[in-house]
């Protein structure tokens, strides 16, 4: 289990790290052992011109192990530590031949997806943003799929923001990405860190005491998934993300981390009835070296009689089908949602800049 202590960091501890960390595009800072590279939303990723003395490196990497009271050495290679809005992990130089490695991740406390630039930016169509934000009105469950960087979290937090607030969310995550009390003030919200002697599958079990309406999982990653799908099979909704790289393996990739083959047969079921939405985001690369993310397929999974099916609404980025699945239809009818691709708060949603 992770275990990792928050610090407050400022500029000095930083050092040139800070100037790109501070920049709001920029989502990670790596450095290599003798390069440093960012990883910018809208210039792509890019090797950085500056000159790293291993004098720095030292320095920051003794800041840091202050910060959370913990040794970095030849005994301790590994070496984590979060701020509000910063994830970093340190190899010390026994264990990486080409020198220290540092990572930083930023998760700053905001939304970065909004739907005017959502559309200008081709992320998705409009009549597809309507469908998907009536999904979260209805009580949808829903897993955002992609690579490692691909944007799954930021478009979780993005549909996060049509939650009514009088709705108690749960998230539980072993570092905070989501920051749901900070991108939606003045909701009911429960934030959980799990940790050593309190697992995912503790505190998913854990939240149902808490009368939750939603539950947040920052990222399905083995058997706790079974754990989150008991949950939302009681009526509780919520998201996860996954790392996928097609939504149609999503039944698969889930049976793939249960630890009894047994279960995992008996899993399958349960996953067309109880994920409803499936969105893949891609990040491609252009060729001036800046990046576009875009959601490139999105599904409804349903279990009907004894057939398992996948509707296929968006892909390769483009609509293919407006084809429902009957239980989703019933959702919609019970939340009041005549035309499921026409949002009735659209207008408000724009003037408030989500």
């Amino acid at each position: 289990m992770r275990e990792v202590i928050t610090f407050e960091p400022n500029k000095e501890q930083f050092g040139v790290f800070w100037k790109y960390i501070a920049e709001p595009n920029v989502t990670d800072v790596d450095y290599n052992g003798s390069e440093l590279w960012i990883t910018d939303i809208k210039r792509g990723r890019y090797r950085a011109r500056e000159r790293i003395t291993e004098q720095f490196i030292d320095v920051f990497t003794h800041n840091i192990s202050n910060c959370v009271n913990r040794q970095f050495n030849n005994a301790n290679k590994v070496l984590e530590a979060d701020t509000k809005e910063l994830r970093i992990s340190i190899i010390h130089n026994s264990a990486a031949a080409s020198g220290i490695s540092i990572c930083i991740r930023k998760s700053p406390c905001i939304v970065r997806n909004h739907i005017g630039e959502m559309l200008k930016g081709e992320y998705c169509q409009e009549r597809i943003l309507h469908l998907l934000i009536n999904c979260v009105l209805a009580g949808m469950n829903f897993v955002f799929g992609g690579e490692p960087g691909a944007g799954k979290t930021e478009c979780a937090k993005f549909f996060m923001q049509f939650i009514p607030k009088e709705d108690r969310v749960i998230t539980i995550e072993d570092s905070l990405e989501i920051h749901y009390t900070d991108i939606n003030p003045g909701a009911d919200a429960v934030e959980l860190r799990i940790g050593p002697g309190f697992s995912y599958t503790d505190a998913i079990k854990a939240s149902l005491r808490q009368n939750p309406k939603w539950l947040m999982l920052s990222e399905a990653r083995s058997v706790e998934v079974t754990s989150l799908l008991e949950q939302w099979s009681t009526g509780v909704n919520g998201f996860t993300t996954i790392h996928l790289d097609d939504v149609r393996k999503l039944p698969d990739r889930i049976q793939n981390m249960m630890n009894n083959v047994n279960d995992a047969d008996r899993m399958e079921n349960r996953i067309y009835r109880y994920v409803n939405v499936g969105i893949l985001i891609r990040r491609l690369r252009k060729p001036d070296g800046s990046t576009r993310r875009y959601m490139d397929q999105v599904c409804f999974f349903s279990r009907e009689q004894t057939e398992n099916r996948v509707y296929m609404l968006v892909k390769d980025g483009e609509p293919v089908s407006e084809e429902l699945p009957p239980e989703i239809k019933k959702k919609f009818m019970y939340a009041g949602i005549e035309d499921p691709f026409v949002c009735a708060n659209w207008q408000r949603y724009l003037k408030e800049g989500k």
